[in-house]
């Protein structure tokens, strides 16, 4: 469906994948009767895709609530951008884009509670009391528990062991057969990993070490709660001053791109473009939902918009679901600015990028070896190009000057977009 839709529209495969999911969900059962319902999103995936298999629906529509539902039930939309700095390492980009991401526990708690679900955590340092929790949790009656997993522990994305602990994000865990976990991370195929290697990601990062969350939600849940719930949060998160996880996030990043005065301004940090190609590369995967993050989530929340039009009888919120994919649209023309495709070497590595994607979640356990393979030719890229100047110094200039511009563009049209949601649901 992704393929025969790229060949249709044109579009790269990150685009068409976003677009298959949120129009049409798969739905492939497993061994079990889980269905595989894909995603977009980790976390927001996670919990929607853990509820519809539960069977809860909501009574406006009587069908479970989509992703994008959770992501505007849980607030909507957040901003974030820090350049991390390391002594002997080039500088690492942080972009986000969802609502409470850098607390992904009270995001969690928060959006469970809007729901009228309950959700209990488990936090141990011992791996074995954590397997046992875990299994345990599979024989209950509830929604499968979710997990949290490091994402180069977790192996099947096959990230050099160098970013071990970095980080990673929650994935429902559904099955248990021949010692092997089968794993929902959005995946349309099935995708099982080993009990040592599950029990070593789970353990890796310190702040959620062996995290399990088991929900409890009612089958159905009410119109009433769900007018309620779209209401809360919108706006006054992205509203707020801060300039590492609102709006101004995206102000502050347009000016650092181009501020020679700063150390974590772009020019310096990035002098001699030292580890250039890689940051590029990292704002093409954070923004296009090639890597393991979501994307830029505007096209999701304007799903989640038009739902919500529905649901609270507001028109004006369909024409503001049209600005936020707009501004899909400029995200993603930032991100072909960051690593032009077609460009060397930016070309063959954001197709190496996506087949990677591919592979995992639309292949799964299949597609592994290809995985693998593709994994190795990336990363070999990225190595080879990691002291090297992918521009000459007037482009170098001239890219941080159109980032720049673009990031401009981009805070002032969210900017518009919040204050007119603000008008349109009276917050």
């Amino acid at each position: 469906r992704v393929r025969a839709r790229m060949s249709k529209t044109g579009e790269s495969y990150a685009s068409a994948r976003r677009n298959v999911v949120l129009q049409s969900p798969t739905t492939r059962p497993s061994s079990d009767g889980y269905r595989l319902r894909g995603g977009i999103h980790p976390d927001t995936a996670a919990v929607a895709n853990a509820l519809a298999n539960h069977g809860v629906v909501g009574t406006h529509s009587g069908r479970p609530l989509s992703e994008a539902m959770i992501l505007g039930i849980g607030g909507g939309l957040g901003a974030g951008y820090i350049l991390w700095q390391f002594r002997g390492h080039p500088p690492i980009i942080t972009l986000a884009f969802r609502n409470g991401w850098q607390y992904p526990d009270r995001w969690l708690e928060k959006t469970c509670r809007r729901l009228g679900a309950a959700v209990s955590f488990e936090l141990t340092s011992g791996s074995i009391t954590a397997m046992r929790s875990l299994r345990q949790a599979l024989e209950g009656d509830g929604p499968r528990p979710l997990v949290w997993i490091d994402a180069q522990e977790i192996g099947y994305w096959h990230l050099p062991e160098e970013l071990s602990g970095y980080g990673g994000y929650p994935v429902v865990v559904y099955d248990e057969a021949g010692g092997r976990f089968s794993i929902d991370d959005r995946n349309s195929e099935a995708l099982t990993v080993d009990s040592t290697t599950l029990r070593t990601a789970r353990g890796r990062v310190g702040s959620y070490r062996n995290r399990l969350a088991l929900l409890e939600a009612p089958r159905e849940i009410s119109s009433d709660r769900l007018v309620q719930a779209t209401r809360e949060d919108q706006v006054e998160h992205l509203s707020a001053a801060s300039e590492s996880f609102s709006l101004p996030a995206w102000r502050k990043w347009a000016r650092m791109l181009v501020d020679s005065r700063n150390s974590k301004a772009w020019p310096n940090a990035f002098e001699g473009q030292t580890g250039l190609f890689g940051s590029l590369l990292t704002l093409y995967e954070s923004i296009e939902s090639s890597g393991y993050n979501g994307g830029s989530l505007r096209d999701l929340y304007a799903a989640f918009l038009d739902e919500a039009a529905e649901l609270l009888g507001l028109r004006a919120l369909t024409s503001i679901a049209d600005g936020y994919r707009e501004l899909g649209g400029a995200w993603s023309r930032l991100a072909e600015t960051a690593a032009p495709g077609d460009r060397e070497p930016f070309a063959p590595a954001r197709r190496l990028i996506d087949s990677l994607h591919e592979h995992v979640l639309e292949e799964g356990d299949a597609g592994g070896r290809a995985a693998q393979k593709t994994a190795e030719d990336i990363w070999r890229l990225r190595t080879e190009m990691q002291n090297v100047a992918p521009y000459d110094h007037n482009e170098f200039t001239a890219l941080l000057q159109e980032l720049s511009t673009q990031v401009d563009v981009i805070y002032r049209r969210e900017h518009e977009l919040i204050m007119r949601l603000a008008a349109a649901i009276g917050r």
